[in-house]
């Protein structure tokens, strides 16, 4: 689809990769951008019109949704991450807070969404996942549990929005230079080149965008001998 004149939503607009969403799609010349954030007063950048959604509460989602009835461009980004692995004394209260956001926060913002979307021509989805869908090393294993299960949602969400030609991107890429990876000691790219990859991609009719070289050598490697989710000897 192509960015300029659309209207967008953005979820997690008010920093890092959402927040840099806003400024890409505004300097491509799209006509409204929406940036959700639990705290609306957050969303400071010129342009960009606040609404309070937190995509775990469903009130939030709907009201939204009636709120922002001209969206053609759905930007599933907001996201939680915690570090820890499964065999932590609280891995499964860390792991329903993650998967409530970042699976199914993207669902139900998805499945609100998708009217809209239809009755504005079809438009597009794009899901924000992560390198993590594929691999889980346990520093972050709720996390990578969450995003592998966004990934399938993605998938399927291709197949099922087909119908009313709406356009379904999956983004994945590494460490990204936010506060959320701040407390992580590996190498980043910006958020800006991210989303300026993932912007492109879009605009070209992609399914999925592999927006970092680190992501792509470990897609590669998914159907190596041995693939890059096992752990790799030296």
């Amino acid at each position: 689809m192509k960015i300029s004149n659309t209207v967008a939503l953005v979820t997690g607009a008010n920093r890092g990769i959402g927040l840099a969403f806003t400024r890409e799609l505004l300097a491509r010349g799209a006509r409204k951008v929406y940036g959700g954030a639990r705290d609306p007063a957050a969303i400071k950048h010129p342009g960009v019109q606040a609404i309070r959604l937190d995509v775990t509460k469903p009130d939030e989602i709907l009201s939204a949704a009636a709120h922002a009835a001209d969206v053609a461009l759905l930007i599933n980004n907001a996201g939680v991450s915690h570090q820890g692995g499964f065999l932590a004394r609280d891995s499964e209260e860390v792991a329903r807070r993650q998967l409530e956001t970042n699976f199914f926060g993207i669902l139900r913002v998805s499945k609100a969404f998708a009217p809209i979307l239809s009755a504005n021509g079809g438009g597009a989805v794009l899901n924000v996942l992560s390198i993590a869908s594929w691999v889980n090393g346990g520093l972050l294993a709720a996390y990578a549990a969450s995003k592998s299960a966004a990934w399938s949602l993605t998938n399927s969400l291709r197949y099922e929005l087909a119908g009313q030609k709406t356009q379904v991107l999956a983004l994945h890429m590494a460490f990204v230079d936010t506060d959320l990876a701040r407390a992580i000691d590996a190498p980043k790219t910006s958020a800006d080149e991210i989303v300026k990859r993932a912007l492109d991609a879009l605009e070209s009719g992609l399914d999925e965008v592999l927006a970092d070289e680190r992501t792509r050598l470990t897609k590669q490697g998914l159907t190596a001998p041995r693939p890059s989710y096992l752990p790799q000897t030296a």
